[in-house]
């Protein structure tokens, strides 16, 4: 214990840098899944050739090789403005984007065609079906895939460390340099990650329960 009293500034840094990194690639990813979930479904072939092409690009590339792609590669275009917190947040974002992506267009699948063709008799636009009819559907039935997907993201944030990001993972390693026992220093940040795990789970189970269907 007084592990964690001795160096709780360090360990409340770390929390905090590990839940703004979490909360703010999964508003980019939310954004980036929806966006190509319905590019996607798009009855326009190129947006649904583009967005196939890049969701299939980023599952297939291992998220270390995209970060040293993006915190690589980025300042080499000139988008030197970008600290290394954004440019995080870009790399989970977009990793974490595309297989929600996958998730919501798994859960567009479920919804029988007539309620789209139901919206179209009332006269709504291609859009608004898709934003108005469809989409909510599947965001239902895809809401169990994404919690996995946002918990392995926050877990991912660990990466963010080996690039100058503070987060619980970077704690860690200034503790084991201050000469700490290794094993109780993981222990505090395991204990921690399982604290924000079950934060985002607590999180997606009140949103289950608003959409939930009343029986």
């Amino acid at each position: 214990m007084h592990v964690l009293l001795d160096n709780a500034d360090l360990f409340l840094e770390g929390f905090a840098g590990s839940v703004r990194l979490t909360v703010a690639s999964t508003l980019l990813a939310l954004l980036l899944g929806v966006a190509l979930a319905a590019c996607r479904v798009s009855p326009v072939p190129l947006l649904r050739a583009l967005s196939a092409t890049a969701v299939r690009l980023l599952c297939s590339t291992p998220l270390t090789v995209l970060f040293f792609g993006v915190t690589l590669g980025l300042p080499v275009l000139g988008l030197t403005s970008l600290g290394y917190f954004s440019l995080a947040v870009l790399t989970l974002g977009a990793y974490s984007g595309a297989f929600l992506c996958e998730a919501l267009r798994s859960g567009v699948n479920t919804v029988d065609t007539s309620q789209a063709e139901a919206g179209r008799g009332l006269g709504l636009s291609p859009v608004q079906v898709a934003w108005l009819i469809v989409l909510p559907q599947a965001a239902r039935t895809a809401l169990s895939p994404a919690r996995s997907i946002i918990v392995t993201l926050a877990k991912n944030s660990a990466l963010a460390g080996g690039f100058s990001v503070p987060e619980l993972f970077g704690a860690e390693k200034a503790l084991l340099e201050r000469g700490y026992a290794v094993g109780v220093v993981f222990l505090w940040v395991t204990l921690a990650y399982l604290l924000l795990i079950a934060l985002i789970s607590g999180v997606f189970l009140v949103v289950e329960r608003r959409l939930a269907v009343p029986c």
